[in-house]
């Protein structure tokens, strides 16, 4: 029994205490285990919440789909890294895409034909109008999108919300073709859009509708998505600075900048939010199209961009405003900046924001906001036309 108590402790001590290097080794092994598997596990759960946090795309009809994956595809193949449009093939896909005008009426009555305004500068016009009508229609000057540098008022989608603005508005819609960039930077497409007013003021209503169609020119609104919004701020801040006091019988009654082309330097949270998951706009579209239109050299906090308190120099005749805003498009932060400083400089404004929806959706009959969004644009129309819209009564 003494053998066996003499033994015992010796391999007991043995087990019980390594030696002090074995022993540091071997706590700072099991350590660098410990951290590394926290930061293991810190890293899945950091995936884990980005992934939960990750936008969802909306649900979209297939040929929604379709459609902007070609749109998209087009514009990426045009765009050149220089900063230049290939004109050559854009002019084949333009000729692809573009509607032509159609003097017979559709089934909404709606007809449509086109109007020399400038045929130097190539600043021409697409009319959609009714038939007949037997009380003055207010009139819509609208400025198409495609980041300054594409498309016309014939191309598919344009042509297809002109149709229904007219009919849902019942007002007559001049889709103005002004020139591009970056063969013509800021200010061209402000001033062909301001130019596209005058004509209009100088003949006393739109030509080619003859007396059976009626205008109330002073009942003008001004209607534009993405660029084209950026163009209907610009053209009507000039208009009611300068030209509006002096106008024959053009007022402009109202604006509707849709989802518009704002931006900055600055890169917003909805822009790095939705990078890459949002259709149509991304970072680099986007800095495409500022660094083709604005003046070489120019940042994009130059004024015609970024619209804040310190160069937002509106007119006191500022129209009122309607801005509408998508709450899956990128540039949503900035149009949300622009109503306000229009709100601060103490301008009207109404802000009408359709949750889940891309830049450009109202061009898409296939999704209901699209037709929500023009029933909300004619009830602007009717508060702020100068002639009372017809009732049920009438």
């Amino acid at each position: 029994m003494t053998e066996v108590r003499a033994q015992t402790p010796k391999l007991c001590l043995y087990i019980a205490r390594p030696s002090r290097d074995r022993a540091n080794r071997s706590s700072r092994t099991i350590a660098r285990q410990t951290r590394s598997g926290e930061a293991t596990r810190k890293m899945e759960a950091g995936n884990q919440g980005a992934e939960a946090n990750r936008p969802t795309r909306p649900a979209l009809p297939l040929w929604v789909r379709i459609q902007l994956a070609g749109l998209t595809a087009a514009i990426d193949a045009v765009e050149r890294s220089d900063g230049t449009v290939n004109r050559c093939l854009y002019g084949a896909i333009d000729r692809l895409l573009s509607a032509r005008a159609n003097p017979r009426p559709d089934k909404s009555g709606v007809r449509s034909y086109d109007v020399t305004m400038d045929a130097s500068r190539g600043i021409w016009a697409r009319v959609f109008a009714p038939v007949s009508a037997d009380r003055p229609l207010p009139v819509v000057v609208y400025y198409h999108g495609g980041g300054f540098a594409l498309f016309s008022p014939a191309i598919g989608p344009f042509n297809g919300v002109c149709r229904r603005l007219c009919a849902a508005l019942g007002a007559v819609v001049v889709s103005v073709n002004y020139r591009l960039a970056p063969e013509h930077r800021w200010p061209a497409a402000y001033d062909d859009g301001v130019d596209a007013l005058r004509f209009i003021d100088a003949r006393g209503g739109v030509p080619g509708l003859g007396a059976e169609v009626p205008v109330d020119l002073a009942s003008c609104f001004l209607a534009g998505e993405s660029a084209g919004g950026n163009i209907v701020h610009h053209v009507a801040n000039r208009w009611a600075a300068r030209w509006q006091a002096s106008a024959r019988s053009l007022r402009v009654a109202g604006i509707f900048p849709v989802q518009p082309y704002f931006g900055g330097v600055e890169r917003t949270e909805s822009e790095l939010r939705l990078e890459g998951v949002a259709p149509v706009v991304n970072l680099k579209r986007s800095d495409f199209s500022w660094t083709a239109f604005l003046p070489v050299g120019a940042t994009r906090d130059h004024p015609a961009a970024h619209v804040t308190d310190e160069n937002a120099d509106l007119a006191e005749e500022f129209p009122p405003a309607m801005v509408v805003i998508g709450g899956f498009d990128p540039l949503m932060d900035w149009q949300r900046r622009y109503a306000d400083v229009l709100r601060r400089k103490g301008k009207a404004v109404e802000v009408a924001e359709y949750p889940g929806m891309f830049h450009g959706f109202y061009g898409f009959p296939e999704i209901p906001e699209a037709t929500t969004v023009l029933h909300d644009m004619k009830a602007f129309v009717d508060r702020h036309r100068a002639t009372p819209p017809k009732t049920d009564a009438a």
